[in-house]
């Protein structure tokens, strides 16, 4: 095996991981990839396929085993010891937030990591645990050198007026800023775009990004425009726990009420959204099922919210040729997306059933004004490459 580069992306719940192997002319080839998922749940599991789609391996885990990140992390990092000959040569990391001091992957320094240590706060469901895995290897293999790679650095194109809060000027100084995030599958949609819909590619585009976390983005020729999350990852769409947009007077009516940033916090970021809404699950896939009115309201409220907020981004690409879905409900619901659009009906916007369906590349009906895609995202490829980079430009 050449010299590889591997990719982790670590989340609340999970821990992706992948391989990619560095070719002489600095090319990458995806080797494997896989995850442990359900950390600290009763349904933990170990998967990881190579560049064939077949499965290496695929075990459930005792409670134990993944009780943690940490517990995760030493599954993934024995599976790798024991499968790579030698160790990376770089590791790239999926960081949430960069704040307003980087705005591009950077290597990784005592500095730098103690700088986005300080950005927790900004991000506390993700921030922490992107960076565990760095703290970890810095402990033990500090000779690895780690690349951090941004999910606000793709939103730093935006104008001026739409990173502003309608704050005194010195609150903006000290980062209280519209950030935006997912960026990284944002900009591996736009490159992907340019791949297989060259034709919209250079258009006005707005990607919906649609998961357990979810945020619309507006694209014109492949640039962020506008997003809609903002200062934090609670802003914009509703999504499985988190609420998205929200009067900032809700939050001073709980402290009213005695509640404590830790009750407000954990409310924000764990039990609201879809199941605070539904009172059932944050699973698109079980509310579908449900019967119950509960679970109709949160899904109407899902679609209706998405659909208002991808009309609102209409303004700052000034129109709109392509919208597309991705990332896990967008990819693989045709339910909500049909649900989405039929809020868009009177943009022209109108979906082939069939096509839809099965989940195709292209969903819209020929005489839709405006064409609908779903493109599977892959924020790891990015990364990987925003990894070599940086490398490249230290050398």
């Amino acid at each position: 095996m050449n010299e590889v580069i591997l990719v982790v992306n670590a989340g609340s719940s999970s821990l992706k991981f992948q391989v990619y192997e560095l070719g002489t002319d600095h090319e990458l080839s995806f080797t494997l990839g896989g995850q442990v998922s359900g950390i600290g749940g009763s349904r933990a599991a170990f998967k990881v396929k190579d560049s064939s789609g077949t499965c290496l391996v695929d075990r459930s885990l005792q409670p134990s085993e993944a009780r943690n990140l940490a517990g995760a992390q030493e599954i993934m990092a024995a599976w790798l010891q024991e499968r790579i000959p030698a160790p990376p040569i770089a590791v790239g990391h999926r960081i949430v937030h960069g704040g307003p001091k980087l705005s591009r992957s950077v290597l990784i320094t005592q500095e730098i990591l103690e700088y986005l240590d300080s950005l927790v706060p900004l991000a506390p469901l993700h921030q922490r645990n992107n960076l565990a895995p760095v703290h970890v290897i810095f402990e033990h293999w500090p000779e690895i050198r780690q690349v951090a790679c941004f999910d606000t650095a793709f939103h730093r194109t935006q104008d001026n007026v739409v990173q502003h809060f309608a704050l005194p000027e010195e609150y903006f100084e000290r980062g209280v800023r519209r950030y935006g995030f997912h960026g990284l599958s944002y900009q591996y949609i736009a490159g992907r775009l340019r791949e297989i819909l060259p034709e919209i590619a250079t258009g006005r585009v707005i990607a919906a990004h649609l998961g357990s976390g979810a945020s619309a983005c507006a694209m014109v020729d492949g640039v962020s425009r506008e997003t809609t999350m903002g200062f934090t990852a609670l802003d914009g769409l509703p999504m499985g726990t988190r609420p998205g947009r929200l009067d900032a007077g809700v939050v001073l009516w709980m402290l009213e009420q005695g509640m404590s940033h830790d009750e407000i916090q954990d409310l924000l970021y764990n039990g609201s959204g879809i199941k605070g809404l539904s009172g059932i699950s944050n699973d698109m896939r079980t509310l579908l099922a449900s019967d119950e009115p509960a679970a109709a309201l949160a899904l109407n409220y899902f679609s209706y919210r998405t659909a208002e907020s991808i009309a609102g981004l209409c303004v700052a690409a000034q129109g709109l040729d392509a919208l597309v879905f991705t990332a896990g409900v967008g990819e693989n619901s045709p339910e909500i997306r049909t649900r989405v659009c039929q809020h868009l009906a009177w943009m022209g916007v109108q979906l082939d059933e069939a096509a839809n369906a099965a989940n195709s590349l292209t969903i819209s009906h020929p005489d839709s004004c405006i064409s609908v895609h779903v493109v599977p995202t892959n924020e790891e490829a990015v990364i990987a490459r925003h990894t070599v980079e940086t490398l490249l430009g230290q050398l």
